[in-house]
This record gives C-alpha cells, structure tokens and sequence, in this order.
C-alpha cells in the first residue's frame, strides 16, 4: 500500500493533508503540510483511527468510515475539525477506496484547508476514471418524467459522436449522472472520464490545471499534464462553466476548435481527440447576456443541449425517488424502514426543492440517522426544510387587505388551485383534491389564466 504513495503525490499536487487507513480505519500513514494550525506530532497519529483522534467526528460523518463501509469514493466534502488548540478548522476532503482483487484493504484520504488566503495553491481534486463500471449508466438515470426519459432516449446516439454536449440544469438536478451516463454509453467508456467544477478553481491558477505546466515555467512550476491531456481520448466534463474567467474562456475555444494544446512554457502541442460536456446552473442564453459565457464558446459548447427539469416540476419523481433512496439506506445502514408519513409525503409534493434531487436524497439520508420505527415522521426531517416550506405556505396564503371581499375570496382561492396543482400528477387529480368536477376546475384556470 505505502509503495504507492509517491506516485499519488506526483499525481495530486495540491491538498494540505493526507491520511491512508488500513481496512479497519486504523492510520499507516500520514502526512501534513498545514503544520501552522494543525501540528499533532506524528506518533500522535499514526496506529490510531480518525474517530480517536477526533471524538466529535461521528462514524457516519467520517469520510473515511463511510469509504471503508460502501467501498464508493466521496469526493470534496465539507468537513470541520477541532484542532489540539480548540480552533475550528474546516476542510474539504476527496476520500477513495484502496482495493486489492476486488476487496476493500483501505482508503487513501486527501484534504485541503479553507482559509482567507486565496491565493495558496489549491485544487479540487478532479475526478479520472478509467473504468466505466464506477460511473453512472444511462439505466441509473430513473424518472416518470416524459422530459427525462426522452433525454435519456438520445443519450447513446449522442454518445458515439464527437460533438460537445452542453448540460443545462439547477444545482442538484442530476448533471454530472447524466455527463457520466454520455461516456459510458459510447466509444470512449473504457477511456478517462475527467470531471472539474470550474467554481473551485481560482483564475490565478486555472491556466496551469487546465493547459499543464513546464518545469521552470514559473516559481515552483513542474512538468504537468493539464485536464486537457488527461481526459485526452475520453471526456472531458467541466461544470458550472459560467464560473469561469472570460479571458480562460476564449483560450478554452482555442484549444477546443484547433484539437491541440499547448502546456505553459512549452513550444510543443499535443493532439486532443475528447469529448467536450460543459454544464450550467442557469439558463446559458442568461449566461450570455449577463456576460458570464462567452457566445462564442457557447455556440461551440452547446451543439447538442440537455435541459434537465427540476424535481418540483416531476411531481412523480418525488415519490419514485423518495422508494429509491429509502431502498438505498435501507441496504447501506442495514435498516428496515417501510416509507414515509402521509404528513411527510403532503410536505414533499407541496415543497418547492430548490436543492433538487441532491436535496430530497440528503433529506431522506439524515432521516434515517434519527429514525427509530418503520416510517420517517415529519420531526425526523431536517429543521431548515420544515421551516423553509412553512414560510411557503406562509406567502402563499398572505392576501392584500386592499382588496375587496370578493377579490380576497379570488385570490384565496386562486392560491389554493395552485397548491393542488403543485402537488397533483394530472388535473384528475387537481379536481379530486379540490372536490369540484373537472368542467368546474377548466372554468376556474381560465378565469384565473392558469390554463396552460
């Protein structure tokens, strides 16, 4: 195990601290470069668990012992730490199983500190795979919306082309699910799948992690492939685009339009052959006009365009993905829960989400660390969200007082066609809620212009 390291440190140039635990959670090794705030002596640390040497740590919040359990990687989790002083200190750790024939040995753990200091270097750990089957498939994309399953419908015929595919969605919708499911679905699955969050990388560095670097190129600098050589045959998936510099911005449509790239200080290009995915939180044609996308790159990005809903607009996904992660603790905490509350499944067709499906999967996760009996109660869910949902109802149901009697009857009722819209599958399901026929409800959306 401890042979390898060197080449993770070749390959991984920028964290603060990194730990390798045998099976058991126990450290073998260690290593700390934020000896300015955090300075336990080696001794201190190696032979004993991370939950030893932090007891505030609980085991499920423990990157490490949930890496060590599920045998699936977790990468840049927020993570706070009370330092031998009594300080706070917050990281964010990429944890990664160590297997040996196919079974589970250890897990290698690299962090980097958040601190003021902007300017350090630091990089979000990018994600490379060589190996389809640890990546999502088209068939782990599941959804009763027509919206989805006809972009799951064209993802193999996009797949085996090299055009740039631009992902379009709300943070939490599924993006990256659906960047991976395009690699693995063509040519290119057996080759690197390479992922970066451009908002994690700062423009005084994104060049270099991007382009690579030559030794002697600058202070410090080395001999590195960038992103661009590494997804080099495979994919190459950057998200939250819009985050990006526009001045990197056009020296990525440079590269992108003349297949070759250039590391800095080099006089020598290399030939790409990738697939370009780029995805957004926000609308792309707002991007441009807010002028945080190029449109030039956009063009170039988006030849073809998948535009995930979010999850308050698949009112059916709800509960297909409320069975699915319940089926999904149930296995990985060895746990027998049965479903939710009729309160909690009301609470959830009527909430908002602006988290989208990452939301609803936490929300269910953090129940089933509470839970005691076979159905998740409303006081198990996260107290943000119940107070979030009643501060919705709240605003939906507050009605000027200037209005007339009979305009404030309208508008109540107005509001609460609205509520059994948001929380019904079809306008069957709106007129039963409501109690009125289905010729009343049609009457009652044109008159309020709710007919679409």
């Amino acid at each position: 195990m401890i042979k390898n390291i060197e080449s993770l440190l070749n390959i991984y140039n920028y964290f603060d601290g990194i730990i390798v635990t045998d099976k058991n959670g126990i450290i073998n090794y260690y290593v700390n470069f934020r000896t300015d705030i955090y300075n336990l002596r080696l001794k201190q640390i190696i032979g004993k668990s991370i939950l030893e040497i932090h007891p505030e740590i609980k085991e499920e919040d423990s990157t490490i012992m949930q890496v060590l359990k599920t045998g699936q990687p977790i990468y840049d989790r927020i993570e706070h730490l009370t330092t031998p002083h009594g300080d706070c200190m917050t990281n964010i750790c990429s944890t990664l199983p160590i297997l040996e024939n196919g079974n589970i040995v250890g897990a290698i753990d690299l962090s980097r500190g958040i601190d003021t200091d902007v300017q350090r270097k630091f990089i979000e750990m990018p994600k490379v795979c060589n190996q389809s089957n640890s990546l999502y498939h088209v068939n782990d994309i599941v959804s009763a919306s027509e919206k989805v399953n006809d972009l799951k419908s064209i993802i193999s015929m996009v797949a085996n082309t090299d055009s740039a595919v631009m992902i379009c969605g709300e943070t939490g919708t599924g993006k990256e699910m659906f960047a991976q499911s395009v690699h693995t679905s063509g040519s290119r699955a057996s080759k690197p799948f390479i992922s970066q969050n451009c908002a994690a990388i700062p423009n005084t560095l994104l060049e270099g992690i991007l382009f690579g670097t030559t030794k002697g190129s600058f202070t410090g600098a080395e001999d590195k492939a960038g992103l661009f050589e590494m997804a080099n045959g495979g994919t190459l998936f950057l998200d939250e685009i819009n985050s990006m510099d526009l001045g990197m911005q056009a020296k990525i449509l440079k590269v992108i339009e003349e297949k070759r790239v250039r590391r800095i200080g080099s006089d020598e290009t290399v030939s790409l052959d990738l697939k370009i995915i780029s995805a957004t939180n926000k609308p792309p044609l707002q991007c441009v006009k807010d002028n945080t996308i190029r449109e030039d790159l956009f063009y170039r990005l988006s030849t073809v365009q998948f535009d995930i809903p979010p999850l308050r607009n698949r009112l059916a996904d709800i509960s297909l993905m409320t069975n699915r992660f319940i089926a999904e603790y149930n296995r990985k905490m060895n746990k027998k829960i049965m479903g939710v509350s009729d309160e909690v499944r009301q609470l959830f067709f009527e909430y908002k989400w602006p988290g989208n499906v990452r939301e609803l999967k936490n929300c269910i996760e953090g129940a089933f660390n509470a839970i005691s009996g076979e159905l998740i109660t409303i006081d198990m869910l996260p107290s943000y969200l119940t107070t979030r949902y009643e501060n919705e109802n709240k605003s939906l149901m507050t009605i000027d007082e200037n209005l007339t009697l009979k305009e404030k009857v309208e508008e109540f009722e107005k509001q609460q066609i609205i509520r059994a819209i948001d929380s019904s599958q079809s306008l069957v399901g709106v007129a039963r809620k409501l109690k009125i026929s289905k010729q009343a409800l049609n009457y009652k959306l044109l008159k309020y212009g709710l007919k679409k």
